[in-house]
C-alpha cells in the first residue's frame, strides 16, 4: 500500500498520509469506532424504530450536495451516523424485528468479518491467499459434516470424490453458477444452438432467486415453469406434477434442464419432498438444485434432518449461513458433487493468472467457481462462528429459536379471530386475521400489516399464498391494532397504547 500524494499536505491536516497508519487505525477503530460505538448501537437497538420511520429523499437533504474538499475527523462523521444514517435504517437486528428472513448476526460472526475486512485479502486463486482458500474447503466440509451430507458433496483428500463446497455471496449466485454448469453441460450434448429448447422447473412458492438465475443465464422466459402447489400439500411441490409437467414439454420437443427443489420456501416454510422429486428428475437426465437458504441450518439438528432426505440423489445444496447460522451477510454455502461442472461453465485462465500451483492440479482455484473473479475472505467469519460456539450451543440456539416460534403459534391459537396459515415447521409462521368475509380479509390484512409496521414496534411481512419475551409483545402489538382496526369497522373506537 503505498502512501498519499504530498502536494497539499495541508489538507492532511486530520488524517494521516499513510491511508493504514497502524497508530491511527487503532485510534478510531478501537477507542472510537468500532467497539464502543457498535457495542452502544447494539445495547439501544430495541429503543429505536424497528422499521425506518424516514420518507424517500430524506437523506438527500441531510446531506452536502458534494464531497468535502478537507478531512474531517471521525467523530464527526460518527455523528453524522447517529443523526442522519440510523434514522433511516430497518434494523434487522433488533429482537422486534420478524420480517423477511432471520439476519442473526452473533460476536463471533462479526468478529470474523473484522479480521476479513482487515486482511482485504483477494482470494480469486489459491496462490493470490493460500490459507483462504484452504479455510475455506476445510469450513465447507466442518459444515457438511454437521449437515451429514453425503461425501460425494465433500472434499476428499485424495481427490476421488469430485464434489466440494465453495462460500458464495447470496443463493442467487448459487442457484446462477448451478444452473450454468447445467445449462453448458446440456448443450455439449445437444448442440449450444438448442439453448431455447432447455426448460427449468420450479414451483409456485420457489424464490424469484430462481427466475432471475433463468433470465441471465439465457433460458426462454416462456420456458420458465412454476408448477402449481396447493394448501392441501402446505404449498410443497408434487412430484406427479413435476412428471405431468415435463412428460408434456417432452411432447412439445423441448429439453428438461433443471430443477429447484426447496426446504423451506419463503411464503411458507414449506418442504418439497427431495428424494421422490429427484426419482422423477433422474429419469429425465434433469440437473437437480436444493435450495435450504433458510431451513438447512435446522438440519444441523438431528430432529430436523429428516428434511434433506434425499439429497443423496441431488446434484448440488445450499444454505445461507448469514440467515439462520449467526454469521454476518453475506455467506452463502453450495455444495456440489459434481465441481468439475462449475469449472468448465466459467474457468478463465489468462497468463498472468497463471501460477505452478494451479497447473499443478492439488489445489483449488475458487475463481472458477462463481461468476466473480475476486472473493472475500468469507471464511473467516463462517471458522470463528464454528469454533467460538460450537455444535451443541449453535443446536441450543437454533432449537430456542424453534420454541419461540411454537410460543406464537400457541398465542395465535388463543385468539379466533386469527388463521395459522400452514402448519410451523421451523421457526416462522404465517398467520392472517379471517374475522371478516372473504372479500375483506386481504383488505383487513394489508391494513393491519401497515399499522403495526407503522408504528415501530415491530416489523413483519407479507405474502400471499393459495426471545418469548418479544414474540408475546410482538403478538400483543398485533392484537391492539386488529382491535384498532376492527374498531373502526364496526363503529368502536379503540386506543392503542403508545
Amino acid at each position: 500500500m503505498g502512501s498519499l500524494p504530498t502536494d497539499n499536505l495541508e489538507s492532511l491536516s486530520m488524517c494521516s498520509q499513510n491511508p493504514l497508519d497502524p497508530d491511527e487505525f487503532r485510534r478510531q477503530a478501537l477507542r472510537t469506532f468500532n467497539i464502543d460505538f457498535l457495542a452502544d448501537y447494539y445495547k439501544n437497538v430495541e429503543s429505536y424504530p424497528v422499521r425506518s420511520q424516514v420518507e424517500p429523499g430524506y437523506l438527500r437533504k441531510r446531506l452536502p450536495e458534494t464531497t468535502p474538499n478537507n478531512s474531517e475527523s471521525i467523530e464527526t462523521i460518527l455523528q453524522d451516523v447517529t443523526n442522519d444514517i440510523i434514522p433511516g435504517l430497518t434494523h434487522w437486528q433488533s429482537p422486534n424485528y420478524f420480517a423477511y428472513f432471520p439476519s442473526s448476526g452473533s460476536i463471533a460472526g462479526f468478529l470474523g468479518e473484522m479480521l476479513s475486512t482487515g486482511f482485504n485479502v483477494v482470494g480469486f486463486n489459491w496462490m493470490s491467499s493460500p490459507a483462504a482458500t484452504e479455510l475455506e474447503s476445510i469450513v465447507m466440509n466442518w459444515l457438511g459434516q454437521m449437515l451429514t451430507l453425503p461425501k460425494s458433496f465433500l472434499f476428499s483428500s485424495d481427490g476421488s470424490s469430485g464434489g466440494g463446497g465453495v462460500l458464495q455471496g447470496t443463493t442467487c449466485e448459487a442457484i446462477l453458477c448451478t444452473l450454468t454448469a447445467a445449462r453448458d453441460k446440456m448443450l455439449n450434448k445437444i448442440g449450444r444452438e438448442n439453448i431455447n429448447q432447455l426448460v427449468v422447473y420450479a414451483s409456485d412458492q420457489t424464490h424469484c432467486a430462481m427466475q432471475k438465475a433463468a433470465q441471465i443465464a439465457g433460458i426462454n422466459p416462456k420456458n420458465f415453469r412454476a408448477i402449481a402447489t396447493s394448501k392441501s400439500t402446505n404449498f410443497s411441490l408434487f412430484p406427479s406434477s413435476l412428471q405431468s409437467t415435463i412428460l408434456a414439454d417432452i411432447e412439445s420437443g423441448l429439453v428438461p434442464l433443471f430443477l429447484c427443489a426447496t426446504v423451506g420456501t419463503t411464503s411458507s416454510t414449506a418442504v418439497d419432498p427431495i428424494g421422490p422429486l429427484c426419482e422423477v428428475a433422474k429419469m429425465h437426465g434433469i440437473w437437480v438444485h436444493v435450495d435450504a437458504a433458510y431451513a438447512g441450518c435446522a438440519c444441523i439438528c438431528p430432529e430436523f434432518r429428516h428434511f434433506i432426505d434425499g439429497v443423496e440423489e441431488a446434484d448440488s445444496f445450499s444454505l445461507n449461513a448469514h440467515k439462520w447460522f449467526f454469521t454476518t451477510l453475506d455467506c452463502c454455502c453450495l455444495w456440489v458433487k459434481d465441481s468439475s461442472s462449475l469449472v468448465k461453465a466459467r474457468s478463465t485462465n489468462p497468463e498472468y493468472l497463471k501460477n505452478k500451483a494451479s497447473e499443478s492440479k492439488q489445489v483449488i482455484d475458487y475463481k472458477d467457481w462463481q461468476v466473480a473473479l475476486s472473493r472475500r475472505f468469507r471464511s473467516m467469519k463462517l471458522w470463528l462462528v464454528l469454533r467460538s460456539y460450537g455444535i451443541a450451543n449453535l443446536r441450543t440456539f437454533l432449537r430456542s429459536h424453534v420454541k419461540m416460534a411454537k410460543h406464537f403459534q400457541g398465542l395465535i391459537g388463543m385468539d379466533n379471530r386469527f388463521e395459522i396459515v400452514v402448519p410451523r415447521t421451523f421457526s416462522m409462521q404465517p398467520i392472517f386475521e379471517n374475522d371478516y368475509i372473504e372479500a375483506q380479509t386481504n383488505e383487513i390484512n394489508a391494513k393491519l400489516l401497515e399499522s403495526v409496521n407503522a408504528s415501530g414496534k415491530i416489523y413483519m411481512t407479507h405474502v400471499v399464498v393459495g426471545g418469548e419475551r418479544h414474540v408475546t409483545g410482538a403478538w400483543k402489538v398485533v392484537q391492539e391494532h386488529t382491535d384498532a382496526i376492527l374498531g373502526e369497522l364496526d363503529g368502536t373506537i379503540v386506543d392503542i397504547v403508545g
